[in-house]
């Protein structure tokens, strides 16, 4: 007889965890999952491109966005967080909708620059103005365009603010999360 099933035997057979302890469990392994990356995917609502210029700094050597976890993602599947530069264009409504809803939850939004927060361009004909009539907006970075170094303060900012929707996340019996 081994060690092992000496004590399981002594100590009676295993019981079974509660849901408590589940969801838990559930819990801190989503917490665990973001802890070590963050996939990240940029969207274009129709901005000059100096947002974009900025955000691909982030990517160079100087200021190394990989030692954070950060990494940027072509696919809406595949990201944690939508970063989304310049004002809502109304043609790009529909786009914008179905790129968030094919992100996994929990997800993040940022609204990153001026036009994005509404600041630059009012609501017309053409835009919305800024992102949060289109999009629930989770952080906002000001700026035109926003210095990589903010961009970096934002992004962190958004890991706190996923952390709270993991801890607020509620399972089912059967490991589901709503």
């Amino acid at each position: 007889m081994t060690a092992a099933s000496a004590a399981e035997s002594s100590a009676g057979p295993a019981r079974p965890a509660s849901t408590a302890e589940t969801a838990e469990a559930l819990r801190r392994s989503v917490a665990r999952q973001f802890r070590r990356s963050l996939h990240i995917r940029t969207l274009d609502t129709g901005s000059c491109a100096a947002c974009e210029q900025e955000i691909r700094l982030l990517a160079a050597p100087h200021y190394d966005l990989h030692r954070l976890g950060f990494f940027f993602t072509p696919a809406p599947r595949h990201a944690d967080l939508l970063m989304v530069t310049g004002p809502m264009i109304r043609a790009f409504d529909i786009a914008a909708r179905k790129t968030y809803a094919a992100m996994p939850g929990p997800k993040l939004v940022v609204a990153t620059g001026a036009c994005a927060l509404g600041g630059v361009y009012s609501s017309d004909a053409f835009t919305h103005g800024g992102i949060g009539e289109t999009l629930p907006v989770d952080v906002w970075i000001p700026g035109c365009p926003p210095s990589p170094l903010a961009l970096l303060q934002g992004l962190l900012v958004a890991v706190d603010r996923l952390a709270e929707k993991v801890r607020e996340l509620t399972f089912t019996q059967e490991g589901d999360h709503r």
